[in-house]
């Protein structure tokens, strides 16, 4: 059964309403959060079909990604995981890869866990 995908337009009005929250020092209510971290987690995948790179932002969702080696049992062997705060920063640029790495705000595991290139992620077009 395929997983319900959510609509752009919805997704980027939770992406926004987030990003203006996060950079007031708070955070957007959960359902506002989590509909921007699995959009933002959607478009991740749409972009870059694969299963090499799991990136997971508990509790709100997880996504394969990337071309190349995949697994299919188990905990991949490439996993990068963060907060939903730290995700959506990263997705829309207000954080970038090395900073998140640097301030330990992001736990990455494999050689190919790395998300340079792929964040900030690029939406699409309205």
């Amino acid at each position: 059964m395929a997983r319900a995908r959510i609509d752009d337009a919805a997704g980027a009005a939770a992406v926004q309403e987030a990003v203006v929250a996060i950079a007031e020092g708070g955070s957007a209510p959960r359902p506002v959060t989590a509909t921007a971290v699995r959009w933002l987690l959607q478009v991740l995948a749409d972009g870059e079909p694969g299963a090499t790179v799991e990136v997971r932002v508990p509790p709100f969702g997880a996504v394969q990604f990337r071309e190349g080696l995949s697994h299919t049992r188990g905990t991949p062997p490439n996993v990068v995981e963060t907060d939903a705060d730290t995700f959506i920063r990263l997705a829309t640029g207000g954080l970038t890869w090395d900073a998140a790495v640097a301030e330990s705000l992001v736990s990455a595991s494999g050689s190919r866990a790395d998300l340079r290139g792929y964040v900030p992620v690029r939406l699409p077009q309205a």
